[in-house]
């Protein structure tokens, strides 16, 4: 509330309610009370008469101040009107100027329009031309991928992971070297390097929709004291290369003083050596001076047993070894997942992607003999051909197609890989995608039918000129003559015959699964 307001509410009550005073007082204080009284009044009037005034002055200010606003909102409006219109006025000479510019080209037109109408129906015809083949394009194009689409929609694909098998696969591996360089660090046993997914699973597909087998190959360098040396076998058969793995002990007197633990298998006594020193691997893993696998395969049964229990994998996981003779295999579960894992080993060729490995190719092969594996090679292929094909590509799953279409035939999964590894050598990654998938799968079964009428299907990494050169092989792998895989349909008629036989088994298998797929012209329908 204002000051003065109070002060003139407080006199007024004074006055209306004054304090009661004894009878006994006199005239003057009564005159002094009405002089005080009529004083108050007065004031209070000229209180009342400047708070109108003050009233009155606010609402002045306040109209003013109004007008004030109106009066700036007008101009403001008069800036705008101004600039717009001498922005009109200035459009209107421009389009004066080019009004004048215009007649004086119009006359010009006029004078070349005859001299346009030829060419403007040539370059209409070649527009025209343009416009159907783009279109024709396109209709090709989506009627391509539809086929492809259809054929992917209509065949059983198995549900599996392999990453994840094959990162669990790795993950586990890696563990077991660390033990095993602990455990061999001292011994006369082979060094043990570092694990290589090898396989179709490694390579991105298999034709198994369960129970998937990872296999690695653990490469094998010799002992101290020790040195190996690979001994090419006969080649009277020229389709199989094997090897045998001469192991030579050296001198290592030239160690003692800084190795004093170990003595010279070649320089010191036999009674002593037995004494103070390990057998060497000559009387542990050789039949005579050769590696044997199967006793190779014994120790790494009993390595892998004897180092479980320290791998972290071991808490959760249960390991079931399974008996192999020349590789070790075992599988790991944990409630209803599962892993079957198998280890091979080899010796490496130099520095190359060959190995000397115990994984046979044959029904039988010898204790000492070693074929030569191509394996590694065929991961490092497959992982160049990844690097360069689109996000997109279907040459995996041609090849798990034709893995799986067969089985129960007579072509073996390694048959059908090499072929798809032919063709990827020399058909371009781009033209793998799904548009070109029903292309590509005549491809394989063509080339197929080709090989099996001539009898003969080159190795793909034998002699094979195309090879990727990023990869590396030994230089007679590089030089050899490429050996024929069918080489027994040369030596057997009546397997050449049956071999046709179940290829026409085959072929009708395949046109089965793409029956009734529309397909995008009459040559394709007709061959199928």
């Amino acid at each position: 509330m204002d000051p003065m307001v109070f002060l003139f509410v407080v006199l007024k009550s004074l006055i209306q309610y004054p304090q009661p005073v004894a009878d006994g007082l006199d005239e003057e204080t009564r005159l002094r009370m009405e002089a005080r009284a009529k004083l108050l009044e007065w004031e209070r009037l000229q209180l009342e008469q400047e708070v109108e005034q003050l009233t009155q002055e606010q609402v002045k200010q306040v109209q003013l101040l109004q007008l004030l606003a109106v009066a700036v909102l007008l101009a403001l409006v008069l800036v705008l009107w101004f600039i717009g219109w001498k922005s009109s006025q200035r459009r209107e000479e421009d389009e004066e100027g080019n009004r004048g510019a215009n007649e004086a080209e119009v006359g010009n037109i006029g004078a070349n329009e005859e001299d346009n109408v030829g060419n403007e129906d040539v370059n209409a015809a070649v527009i025209a031309e343009n416009i159907r083949n783009v279109a024709n394009e396109a209709l090709e194009y989506d009627s391509d991928d539809h086929v492809g689409q259809v054929i992917m929609e209509r065949i059983q694909w198995p549900v599996q992971d392999l990453q994840r098998g094959c990162e669990w696969t790795t993950q586990l591996m890696d563990n077991y070297a660390i033990y095993f360089g602990h455990v061999l660090s001292n011994s006369f046993y082979p060094v043990l390097q570092r694990a290589i997914g090898v396989g179709s699973a490694f390579e991105g597909w298999s034709p198994r929709e369960q129970d998937v087998v990872y296999s690695v190959l653990i490469p094998m360098t010799p002992p101290r004291g020790h040195s190996f040396h690979l001994e090419l076998e006969s080649e009277e058969q020229r389709h199989v290369r094997n090897f045998r793995v001469r192991v030579q002990l050296e001198c290592t007197c030239s160690r003692e003083q800084q190795a004093e633990d170990m003595l010279c298998f070649l320089h010191h006594p036999e009674e002593e050596l037995r004494s103070n020193q390990d057998p060497s691997l000559l009387d542990t893993l050789c039949t005579g001076s050769y590696l044997d696998v199967q006793k190779t395969a014994r120790w790494f049964h009993q390595l892998v047993r004897a180092i479980w229990p320290a791998l972290p994998q071991s808490h959760n996981w249960h390991l079931s070894v399974m008996p192999s003779t020349r590789s070790c295999q075992f599988k790991v579960t944990y409630g209803q997942k599962s892993f079957r894992i198998e280890l091979f080993f080899g010796v490496r060729r130099g520095d190359s992607a060959i190995f000397v490995c115990s994984q046979p190719r044959e029904a039988y092969t010898a204790n000492t003999t070693w074929p030569e594996s191509y394996a590694v090679a065929e991961v490092e292929f497959f992982q160049h051909i990844a690097r360069q094909a689109p996000p997109d590509s279907l040459h995996l799953k041609c090849l798990q197609f034709f893995t799986r279409l067969p089985l129960g035939f007579g072509f073996s999964t390694y048959t059908m890989k090499t072929i798809v590894m032919h063709l990827l050598s020399v058909t371009p990654v781009s033209a793998w995608r799904r548009r070109n998938l029903l292309e590509r799968l005549q491809d394989i079964i063509k080339h197929l039918h080709l090989c099996l009428r001539e009898k003969r299907l080159n190795h793909f990494i034998v002699g094979n000129q195309r090879f990727p050169q990023d990869i590396k092989l030994p230089a007679d792998v590089q030089r050899a003559e490429p050996y024929n895989l069918f080489h027994r349909l040369e030596q057997q008629p009546d397997a050449h015959s049956h071999a046709l036989y179940e290829y026409d088994i085959l072929e009708k298998w395949f046109k089965r699964i793409l029956r009734g797929v529309d397909l995008p012209n009459e040559g394709e329908e007709s061959w199928l």
